[in-house]
């Protein structure tokens, strides 16, 4: 009987021993688990870069610099933010250095508009490199395209400068901001290709942004410029420049309130000139997840909002996602238009 006794003790001190060891894995387990889940990014942890593709006073420039304001102004982001100016072939040079030596870089990002995929589509001047070699970020704007001449210009209306272009396409220089084939290549020809003209025909002089282009309009280097519609209106506003007509679907407000569409003027041309911020192609998730919480803060901020209206821009906000699908979505339709042009690759 105390046998029976004495091992059944032992086998309950042996039960009471295990549960005890379970009981406190478990709750080690537990507390490992909840660690794992509570630690956070400290991302970022330095100083961070956003680089505007070309010359300063263009549209990516004056977007790089109302970011980062308004990031710095927001405490949104707590570390230095700097604007650098990369110019050179509508933003392809930057592309060919960012996608082999920054493509880890969490530090570095860029602004961008249709020429990260147009520059990779057209036959002249391609650019090896695209969207596909980044990772989209978000997409904040949209703008139009605008066709300018100087005040003073002979040129008084879309109608005149294209009467003028059938007659000797030679006799006219078109200036724009980026390479030919690429963004404002492909709004000074729009309206000249509808009118059946042969934009191959049309002297087109490329320059390093449109700071550079409308610079070169009005130290008479240029007889017309095509360039973003929000970058000219303190010029029209200071009575230097005439915009003959803008790319949009319906008349814009403030400056242009009084420039008609190209649509308004019979002739069946619309682009849009949207522009986003891009990270490198292998971008840590973490630094992806701070960027995407950080952006739809912004576009919900009192700051930003009042930015917009500033600088004349539209907002058109899509997320990392929603932004990729666009790019596709986009893609296929610039390399329509590429093509129709014969200036595909």
């Amino acid at each position: 009987m105390v046998r029976k006794w004495v091992s059944w003790l032992v086998i309950g001190l042996a039960v009471l021993i295990l549960s005890a060891c379970g009981s406190s894995s478990t709750t080690k387990e537990a507390n490992t688990t909840t660690k794992t889940s509570e630690k956070r990014s400290d991302y970022p942890t330095k100083p961070i870069v956003i680089v505007a593709p070309s010359g300063a006073g263009g549209g990516w420039d004056l977007t790089a610099r109302a970011i980062t304001k308004v990031l710095s102004e927001t405490n949104l982001v707590k570390q230095t933010m700097t604007v650098e100016n990369k110019p050179g072939g509508g933003g392809a040079v930057f592309m060919a250095e960012y996608a082999t030596q920054d493509t880890k870089n969490d530090y570095k990002l860029f602004v961008n508009s249709p020429p990260i995929i147009i520059n990779n589509l057209k036959a002249e001047g391609n650019s090896p490199f695209g969207y596909k070699d980044t990772t989209p970020l978000v997409q904040l704007t949209k703008d139009f395209g605008a066709i300018v001449v100087k005040s003073d210009s002979k040129f008084q209306s879309l109608a005149q400068l294209l009467d003028e272009i059938k007659k000797d396409p030679k006799s006219i220089t078109i200036a724009g901001g980026s390479a030919p084939g690429s963004m404002d290549h492909l709004v000074a020809i729009l309206p000249i290709y509808k009118s059946g003209i042969d934009p191959k025909d049309v002297k087109y002089v490329s320059y390093d942004g449109g700071g550079e282009a409308i610079a070169a309009l009005l130290g008479g280097n240029a007889d017309v410029i095509a360039t973003d519609a929000s970058s000219v209106g303190e010029y029209v506003k200071a009575g230097k420049v005439k915009v003959l007509a803008v790319s949009s679907s319906e008349r814009l407000s403030g400056d242009l309130k009084d420039v008609p569409t190209m649509k308004e003027l019979g002739i069946d041309a619309e682009f849009t000139i949207w522009r986003g911020v891009f990270g490198p192609k292998e971008m840590s998730a973490d630094a992806k997840k701070f960027w995407e919480e950080t952006f739809q803060k912004l576009v919900e901020s009192d700051q930003w909002k009042q930015e917009l209206e500033k600088q004349g821009w539209q907002s058109d906000y899509k997320n990392a996602e929603e932004f990729t699908k666009f790019l596709q979505e986009q893609e296929t339709l610039i390399s329509d238009m590429l093509k129709s042009l014969g200036m595909h690759k």
